[in-house]
């Protein structure tokens, strides 16, 4: 996959830079969704230690034009790839199934830890006599989603430690974006269970002079999940039962004090997935990208507590972060370096050159 989406990559660069309309990079495509329920998990692991760098730092970086590499486009690809990683042990993993349907993928260790729990998975070996693992479905007597969904809360609770960063935020499981709902899950088990996990990311920008500006946000130094970290504007988890629309509105006004007046001129400008396995974890989330103008006067305010500070940056300055540094919460990149090419930057021209010259 991540060779896919590098080639993929390459091939919009170039189609981007012949173009004098703004271009459309797709780096990889498809479609997710978040759950409420009365389920409660045990306290959250402690957060990750926050990022070392400072706003100082993020800028110095951003405004050096000394280096002249700005038409280079293998900081890019290194971002592409860091959301992409191990495809080559994507066969140690067997599919996960409700009603005949693959709805995830679970490693074969993480399976190990599955078997004590009988009444509430059912591990399917092969038939020719050997040991290994074919599929993992739920039990038949788990027949109605609230069933279902109170039996693997159970288990992941009793699974304590191998699954960290418990949030109490769950995760419907379906077989594809807009199907029934099989169940729901704890967000954190996720990755564990192979599940798809949809979000909203949205690129706040302004226009001053004729010079672009995007809105960045620095993730609140307690956040549990990449503390200190650059992020977008606005971005968050799509609940069950709300609208990409409309929950772009909600993270609007919770995450950048952007009121419904404004933020209900938000542009749906496609989708984003990728695909990154790490140890017992399939991570597979789909990202609704979004853009947002502003007004020129507009002044983000964090309303929920995640938002350290904001900062206005102009677009080629965004660029160099992402090239050169990891400052950026790493899915953040893929969605804008497609904002850089949709809406078109002086350097794509020579870019495409120097993919035409491989």
């Amino acid at each position: 996959m991540a060779a896919t989406a590098a080639s993929s990559f390459s091939a919009a660069a170039a189609a981007a830079a012949r173009r004098s309309s703004p271009s459309h990079l797709r780096l990889l495509a498809r479609r997710h969704l978040p759950f409420s329920s009365t389920v409660s998990f045990s306290a959250a692991a402690p957060p990750a230690a926050a990022a070392s760098f400072g706003w100082e730092d993020a800028l110095r970086v951003a405004a050096d034009d000394r280096r002249g590499d700005e038409s280079d486009l293998s900081g890019y690809f290194r971002k592409v790839d860091t959301c992409n990683r191990g495809m080559d042990k994507k066969g140690e993993f067997v599919e996960f199934m409700v009603e005949d349907q693959v709805v995830g993928y679970i490693h074969q260790g993480f399976v190990e830890h599955l078997r004590d729990f009988h009444d509430v998975f059912t591990i399917a070996s092969g038939s020719n006599g050997n040991n290994n693992v074919e599929h993992v479905t739920l039990h038949s007597s788990l027949r109605t989603p609230d069933e279902r969904t109170n039996a693997v809360g159970s288990v992941i609770r009793s699974l304590g430690d191998l699954i960290p960063g418990i949030r109490n935020e769950l995760f419907p499981i379906t077989s594809s974006y807009g199907m029934p709902v099989y169940f729901s899950l704890e967000r954190a088990a996720a990755p564990f269970f192979g599940i798809k996990a949809y979000g909203v990311h949205m690129n706040g920008y302004v226009e001053k002079e004729s010079q672009k500006f995007l809105w960045i946000a620095k993730r609140s130094d307690t956040k549990q999940t990449f503390p200190g970290m650059l992020d977008h504007l606005v971005a968050g988890g799509l609940p069950y039962g709300i609208s990409c629309e409309e929950n772009v509105i909600k993270e609007c006004e919770e995450e950048a004090g952007i009121p419904r007046s404004i933020s209900s001129n938000a542009t749906s400008v496609g989708a984003i997935s990728y695909m990154d396995i790490e140890g017992f974890r399939y991570k597979r989330d789909v990202l609704f990208c979004y853009d947002l103008k502003l007004p020129p006067d507009f002044v983000p305010n964090n309303e929920d507590g995640e938002v350290d500070s904001f900062r206005l940056i102009p677009v080629p300055h965004a660029a160099n972060i992402i090239r050169r540094t990891h400052f950026f919460k790493p899915n953040c990149n893929l969605v804008i370096i497609d904002f850089l090419f949709r809406h078109g930057l002086p350097w794509l021209p020579k870019a495409a050159a120097k993919l035409e010259e491989r």
